[in-house]
């Protein structure tokens, strides 16, 4: 047997391993190092975040993702350069931490890496009648394993796309395993540079659990900050969107975008919410002439109904909800303000602290699960009613030599 495979089959009967995840979102604002211990699998998951940190990325590396992010079109030399080097950059990273942690790498057991999402196209917004859905996310396995010497396991959006999905939201795995609870209703909701939501039903009836992306959480705010606001990455504490008065006219050209039309689950990205598509709802409404406080209010009222229409949906005819919230999102007094005033029946908004999981950690966390699954779990035997796949086994594996 090869040493590698052997690692592997051994670590898969440890009763807990050692599991790095890694998050790297669309915001570019850094990559989320979460160290887990993992004990079981399945839906006898337990986890114990070890360290968490975001290594804040550098100037450098925002500039060149930003040359083929969300773009339909690029040059591809660049494309084919940023793969190994995103990769061999994040591997550096986990060295960096795990030398700040004092931790042996060697007591690692793998590396669950998401990579940075590229370009997310499912059916329903690419309209190329000969394909289906298609994701890419660049940062080679190859690269952080050998960069590292640790086992890395990576690529998991692939495989939820050769089931039948749309290689996004992934968000159900993770949260089914290990949030769902037989004591009350949950909505795991990730505000990232798009919103998505987990539905996990007390009644632990994996049939109706589902997850779903929503539509914009922080994506277009920032995006418009970053470009007005030079040296600014986002409007720290909506102290911007505070200022400024939301315009009916703009907000309801953006909210008629077709997305918001179809029926949960589904999935979106930056490619579709961004500042093209701002602009476009800006000419379409003759509001070019709004201040930069007018529309980043009406942004924010956009993210908060939005999200809002797709948690009562959720609700509807669920007694005691609660919304546990993660991601940048949380960060944004005035959007959560607004969820409160917008969702009367969910019984509370917490967030992810209360279920012992960092909220800016719960992604990073995701895809350590996934690897854990990976490594060690069992098919998860489920029919959902809403077009979950719960019963694939996500990511591939890459030694270190």
């Amino acid at each position: 047997m090869h040493p590698h495979i052997e690692a592997l089959y051994n670590s898969a009967k440890k009763s807990s391993r050692l599991i790095i995840g890694l998050m790297s979102g669309t915001s570019l604002d850094g990559l989320d190092v979460a160290l887990c211990k993992i004990t079981g699998a399945g839906l006898h998951t337990q986890i114990e975040v070890k360290n968490f940190t975001t290594v804040e990325y550098s100037d450098e590396y925002k500039t060149k993702i930003k040359q083929v992010f969300a773009k339909r079109e690029c040059d591809l030399e660049v494309l084919t350069l940023l793969h190994p080097w995103v990769g061999k950059l994040h591997g550096a990273m986990v060295n960096q931490c795990l030398i700040a942690w004092s931790i042996d790498p060697a007591s690692i057991d793998a590396i669950a890496s998401h990579g940075q999402t590229i370009y997310h196209c499912p059916q329903s917004q690419h309209n190329h009648h000969d394909f289906k859905h298609g994701t890419l996310q660049i940062g080679d396995s190859d690269q952080i394993a050998v960069t590292t010497g640790i086992t890395t396991v990576g690529d998991f959006r692939q495989k939820h796309i050769a089931a039948g999905g749309e290689g996004a939201p992934l968000a159900v795995y993770g949260d089914y395993l290990f949030f769902a609870s037989p004591d009350e209703n949950r909505i795991l909701l990730n505000m990232g540079g798009i919103a998505n939501l987990t539905f996990l039903p007390k009644s632990g009836d994996a049939s109706s659990v589902f997850s779903s992306d929503i539509g914009p959480g922080n994506t277009i705010m920032d995006a418009y900050v970053q470009y007005y606001f030079k040296g600014m990455h986002y409007d720290e504490g909506a102290k911007l969107a505070k200022a400024g008065k939301v315009n009916v006219k703009l907000l309801k050209a953006l909210s008629d975008n077709a997305f918001f039309k179809l029926p949960l689950p589904k999935t979106t990205g930056p490619e579709v919410f961004n500042l093209a598509l701002l602009r476009a709802a800006q000419a379409q409404t003759a509001t070019q002439y709004l201040s930069h406080e007018d529309v980043l209010a009406t942004l924010n009222t956009l993210s908060a109904t939005t999200i809002a229409r797709a948690l009562n949906d959720c609700a509807k005819g669920v007694q005691n909800c609660v919304v546990y919230a993660s991601g940048g999102g949380i960060h944004n007094p005035l959007l959560m303000e607004q969820l409160l005033i917008h969702c009367p029946n969910i019984k509370a908004f917490k967030n992810t602290d209360d279920l012992g999981v960092h909220p800016d950690a719960k992604e990073a966390v995701l895809f350590a699960i996934l690897a854990n699954e990976c490594l060690a779990g069992q098919r998860q035997s489920a029919k959902n009613k809403r077009g979950g796949i719960l019963d694939i086994t996500m990511g591939k594996v890459s030694f270190a030599d």
